[in-house]
């Protein structure tokens, strides 16, 4: 077989044809122009090493899709290895942050979180639907009404309603705690 005619000759004229369109594989996968070119000669060189490759010879399109899911693949694993290189920084050299709240604020948060739920099951029915609706929910007045199948002046009152006893109860476990 004559050098013009062999397999390596295929794979270099396979090259020349196509290693633009495998390089904006390797780009659209994230990489930039020599780190993309980088990942289509590393697509060639496994190429060369399947024991397949020879048969692909006669078949330049099923050539260009393998080559095609290499490219992709080294791309992806090259996108992977940079973000490992990265320098990172220990959490232990890293200054913690005041996020605000002390833990006893978030401690306190979550008692009155408690003692509100307490609340709002001595409500009524109606009114703490009208309350999880209204204020939980974020839901308009007419909405509400709708839903419950009440005006929206009862929606109203039930909800002035709700927040005084809501208002009352808080005091009362307030006054209970000191």
């Amino acid at each position: 077989m004559a050098p013009s005619d062999g397999f390596t000759a295929w794979v270099g004229r396979l090259a020349r044809a196509h290693t633009r369109g495998l390089a904006s594989v390797a780009s659209r996968e994230g990489l930039g122009g020599d780190d993309a070119v980088d990942a289509v000669q590393e697509a060639f060189v496994t190429l060369l090493t399947l024991p397949q490759a020879r048969s692909l010879a006669d078949h330049d399109e099923d050539a260009f899709s393998l080559l095609g899911a290499i490219v992709r693949n080294a791309a992806r694993n090259a996108r992977r290895r940079h973000h490992r290189a990265r320098p990172h920084v220990s959490i232990d050299d890293e200054p913690l942050l005041d996020e605000g709240l002390s833990i006893d604020a978030w401690i306190e948060r979550a008692e009155e979180h408690a003692a509100l739920l307490g609340c709002v099951a001595k409500l009524g029915e109606i009114q703490r639907h009208v309350v999880t609706l209204r204020l939980l929910e974020q839901m308009s007045t007419a909405e509400v009404a709708t839903s419950l199948a009440l005006t929206p002046g009862n929606v109203a009152l039930a909800l002035h309603r709700a927040k005084a006893a809501l208002q009352r109860c808080l005091a009362d476990d307030e006054a209970l705690v000191v």
